[in-house]
């Protein structure tokens, strides 16, 4: 199949489904993407498409219409059952800081995520103890502790929470979601998440995490490259240093915003970190009830309705 018409058929394909606030991308022949725009190039445009990534050739384009998306601090995404905001979203045009000033106002939502087979790193979405992670930090793990930094009279105390839930798995985005459940757990410090799509080239950012164990472990760097594809994924690259333990931690952008989760590096060289795009992290929220664990088969990244069963059916009357 060209290119051309195997662009064509995900378009059709994709025109069926529904996206909040989606972008579209006006294809020639009348056809038409609908999607999240990651990246536009001069040769192409890369446009998430729920479940994968098409680049499409700027030659193939007609018209390429954003969808305006009104951002604030209170928007809420994902409601809890109990009405409250699952996670907040930063402002628009927040205006950037200091790292050293932003390190004191959110280090304080970022954790160490303890298995017995190794460590990682997380950082809370809300203040009822929910927390990202990557999902090879708890892969085939049973006993999960989550070590959290709580500011006391401008001191840091390390408290060890070992009553930690899986609520969700996304083992294709390598995303994990946590929940704290320890009794008489305070209210947790979290951060906001930002967006990817306005970052650039050259976009300063930096990392909290706790490399080789090194706790609260905070490194400079910038955007290398927004569009790193590895193993049919896109990641952002980034030259912040990230080592074994920063897994799962927030790379964040010079407003205090996560914009990525950190989870690999090139180990052969230095300054070739990467982390997931926060926008597959919002989605992974958003749906997370399809993405629920289950200890029926835990290794399931997605979780499927039980169909209707004809033995459940009553008998038709003769």
């Amino acid at each position: 199949m060209s290119l051309k018409r195997n662009i064509l058929f995900l378009a059709i394909l994709v025109c069926g489904c529904r996206f909040a606030a989606a972008d579209t991308v006006q294809l020639k022949d009348k056809a038409a993407i609908t999607g999240n725009i990651l990246s536009e190039k001069s040769d192409s445009v890369a446009v998430d498409v729920g479940y994968t990534v098409l680049v499409v050739p700027r030659n193939a384009i007609t018209k390429v219409d954003k969808a305006k998306q009104m951002l604030s601090p209170s928007t809420t995404v994902a409601p809890l059952l109990n009405g409250a905001q699952f996670y907040s979203l930063g402002p628009v045009n927040a205006p950037n800081r200091e790292v050293s000033q932003l390190v004191k106002t959110i280090g304080e939502a970022v954790v160490q995520v303890r298995t017995p087979g190794g460590l990682g790193s997380g950082f809370f979405i809300n203040e009822d103890g929910y927390l990202i992670t990557n999902f090879h930090v708890i892969e085939g793990e049973t006993e999960i502790s989550v070590e959290v930094y709580h500011q006391n009279k401008g001191q840091l105390d390390r408290v060890t929470y070992k009553q930690v839930k899986i609520i969700a798995i996304n083992k294709f985005h390598d995303l994990a979601l946590l929940h704290i459940e320890d009794k008489n757990a305070p209210k947790f410090k979290y951060v906001s998440l930002g967006t990817s799509d306005v970052l650039n080239v050259g976009d300063s950012v930096f990392a909290i995490g706790s490399p080789l164990g090194l706790e609260r472990t905070v490194t400079q760097g910038i955007i290398s490259t927004k569009t790193r594809q590895l193993e049919g994924q896109l990641y952002l690259q980034t030259s912040a240093q990230i080592n074994p333990g920063n897994s799962g931690g927030p790379l964040f952008n010079l407003a205090g915003e996560v914009v990525g989760v950190t989870n690999m590096k090139i180990t052969f060289g230095e300054g070739l970190g990467f982390a997931i795009p926060v926008e597959l992290v919002r989605n992974f929220l958003d749906h997370r009830d399809a993405f629920a664990y289950s200890t029926d088969n835990p290794n399931n990244p997605y979780h499927y309705l039980v169909p209707p069963s004809r033995t459940n059916q009553k008998p038709e009357e003769k």
